[in-house]
């Protein structure tokens, strides 16, 4: 009983038996598989060891030879923005919107008509000038004829001052004749009396015909005077004239350059006044610009012609150009700039506006004013030099 029990296995021992044989079989998977002993990887470590530093060295050596001759020349800013001269249209005149001749975020032309007004009440207004400038020159043309007449009569005043001259002179030696026959008994008395009457006759007539002579020379100055007045009225009467037509082409507000139009204000019927901001104009893209506000310590390097690369939010690198500094910070254009001199003071490190100009040639359709930009401006004497990490490292290996 007690040797058939000694024969029967244990499951256990039969389940591991196996699994100690196969461990200790020589030139089995598991001996094949095995991990390396821990010896070995101290070593391999120390092998890799001067790879990594000398290749952290290099590294190193590439960054700082880079930031020597390029990152430190290197100014950025992320406060700029696309900009553009928008033309915000507002009417000149009083009136209604007739038609609107141009939708949204329409590209529109130099001159081209935007809105239109009710133009009938300023169509009077200029045929009325019309009229009282026609008035005037008709003013003007009959003081003309009436100087001419003037001087006529001046003329015929003058020949009638000479034929009573002669009739005078008749007179007097007619008087005298009488009068000396009538002193030697020849002649009566009654002659003496009708030719001394008749050269007082005529003595007046002279004074008569100098008198009328001199009032058709005085209607002379009085008509040039007029005259002078009528052609200021018609010099008024041409300003109101050149007015009412200013204003009757002000009916139609055209586009000042060629660029989109947008932020359309203005609806059909609408009333509007002058100063009433109707449409906006904005500029193509090829006449925007970026301003970038950079630090006062940025600028000390920081001269107009400099290469710029602009990074923009919307998408895509541009180039552009240094094209002016503004001629004081920012705060200074401020609708309430700071006072310093009152007061706490707490010392606000300034910002100068920079302009600069995108270079021509490029793709520049995407631009919008008021998109973000960041500038990079590259201020080293030579901005054509490389400025790329491996470019500098090729340049300082061939300068050696």
């Amino acid at each position: 009983m007690n040797a058939r029990t000694s024969t029967i296995p244990d499951p256990e021992s039969r389940s591991s038996a196996p699994e100690t044989v196969a461990e200790a079989a020589p030139g089995s998977r598991a001996e094949a598989t095995a991990p390396p002993p821990p010896a070995a990887r101290p070593r391999r470590a120390r092998r890799l060891l001067p790879l990594a530093a000398l290749l952290v060295l290099a590294a190193g050596a590439l960054g700082g030879t880079w930031y020597w001759q390029v990152g430190r020349f290197i100014q950025s800013t992320d406060n700029a923005y696309v900009g553009g001269d928008i033309a915000v249209l507002s009417a000149r005149i009083e009136g209604d919107v007739a038609r609107i001749l141009v939708g949204d975020n329409q590209p529109v032309e130099a001159g081209q008509p935007l809105i239109e007004l009710d133009r009938r009440d300023w169509q009077a207004r200029r045929d009325q000038a019309a009229a009282a400038q026609a008035e005037a020159e008709a003013n003007i043309g009959t003081l003309a004829a009436q100087r001419a007449q003037a001087v006529a009569q001046v003329a015929a005043a003058e020949s009638g001052i000479a034929q009573a001259e002669a009739d005078r002179v008749f007179a007097v030696t007619d008087a005298g004749r009488a009068g000396s026959l009538a002193s030697s008994g020849f002649g009566t008395r009654e002659a003496v009396d009708r030719t001394t009457a008749a050269r007082r006759k005529a003595e007046a007539t002279v004074a008569v015909a100098r008198a009328g002579l001199e009032s058709a020379r005085g209607a002379i100055p009085v008509l040039d005077a007029q005259a002078s007045s009528a052609v200021a009225r018609r010099d008024a009467a041409r300003a109101a004239l050149a007015l009412a037509e200013s204003n009757l082409d002000y009916t139609i507000i055209r586009a000042p350059f060629a660029g989109v139009a947008g932020n359309r204000a203005a609806q059909p019927g609408q009333h509007v006044r002058p100063g009433v901001n109707l449409i906006a104009v904005s500029p193509p893209a090829g006449r925007l610009y970026i301003t970038a506000n950079f630090k006062e310590t940025q600028l000390r390097r920081l001269r107009e012609g400099q290469p710029v690369e602009l990074s923009v939010d919307a998408g895509g690198t541009l180039h552009g150009t240094v094209q002016s500094l503004a001629p004081a910070t920012g705060a200074q254009f401020s609708l309430l700039p700071p006072e310093n001199a009152t007061g706490n003071f707490t010392k606000i490190v300034q910002r100068v506006p920079v302009r600069i100009a995108v270079d021509a040639g490029q793709d520049v359709r995407n631009l919008r004013p008021g998109l973000s930009v960041e500038a990079e401006v590259d201020t080293r004497d030579d901005p054509h030099a490389p400025r790329g990490l491996l470019g500098v490292a090729a340049a300082a290996v061939r300068g050696r």
